[in-house]
């Protein structure tokens, strides 16, 4: 079997690749294989070569089982991981605070009216959207991209937490990147909801309610501290006054209840990919 050719890395390019290629060349180092570190973290040998490919954020235990696997660099995998606990200052500057809670949340609720939530996008769909942003360079879409996918990775952990998600119907129906796009984007969506953590439901003729006005994302973490973003023109707003949160999640709890059931959503969004967005269709 030929392997596939290493991918380089840019240690400058942000802090997700520093730690990764740091991560590879201590294991390398060691003669570690990538399964057998995931063994020790422990973790899936994906998430191991994904944070080595600067694809994926590490966690603290991450970083922990690495200055323990590697005791030669004295800890300098915990300080890095503390001294760039800012991992997602690629984001716009208005989510950076929100991004902390959703990487700590129990239980994430999410409502979008126009677009694929981000912890559910594609790498494709997710270049698209936030290449459309004004003024932004392909550096800063990278980069952006990068910080993206590194959020899923709260959806791998091994204390994965429920993510509740409603979305509007045009969200399926509205072209982003094309037909191969939207339909691997769609694909993985009803992927994701075949997980038993993961509740995608369609607001289906519904027609107009409170959930156009704007997106909304709240995270809630163990100890109670809930958190929730607003995303409007202007990249939104972090909420964390309680009874502001408590009344934002009153309306997603009513726009959940108009929502199509979980298996009855999972059928349309099927039926959409298919008939709207297979090519071979």
């Amino acid at each position: 079997m030929t392997r596939g050719r290493k991918q380089e890395l840019s240690p400058s390019a942000s802090p997700v690749h520093f730690f990764g290629s740091e991560v590879r060349r201590a294991r390398e180092d060691a003669g570690l294989t990538q399964a057998g570190l995931a063994t020790l973290v422990p973790c899936d040998p994906s998430t191991v070569s994904r944070i080595e490919a600067g694809a994926l954020a590490p966690d603290r235990r991450f970083a922990d089982t690495c200055d323990e696997t590697f005791p030669g660099l004295r800890g300098w995998f915990g300080r890095f991981y503390a001294g760039f606990r800012d991992w997602n200052n690629p984001f716009a500057t208005p989510f950076r605070p929100f991004a902390q809670y959703e990487a700590a949340a129990t239980a994430i609720y999410t409502l979008e009216h126009s677009l694929i939530p981000g912890l559910l996008q594609t790498e494709e769909y997710a270049r698209i959207v936030l290449g459309s942003h004004p003024g932004v360079s392909e550096g800063e879409i990278e980069e952006r991209v990068t910080a993206r996918l590194a959020r899923q990775a709260v959806l791998d952990r091994e204390d994965a937490p429920m993510v509740w998600t409603v979305i509007d119907e045009s969200v399926l129906s509205k072209c982003v990147g094309g037909l191969k796009t939207m339909h691997a984007a769609l694909s993985h969506v009803l992927d994701l909801a075949s997980r038993p953590n993961v509740v995608v439901q369609v607001l289906a003729d519904v027609g107009a309610h409170v959930g156009l006005q704007g997106s909304v994302h709240i995270a809630e973490t163990a100890d109670a501290v809930t958190a929730a973003i607003l995303s409007d023109f202007s990249d939104g707003r972090v909420v964390e006054d309680p009874s502001t949160v408590a009344a934002l999640m009153m309306r997603f709890r009513w726009l959940q209840a108009d929502a199509l059931p979980a298996a009855a959503s999972r059928k349309m969004i099927e039926q959409i990919t298919e008939e709207q967005w297979n090519r071979e269709s």
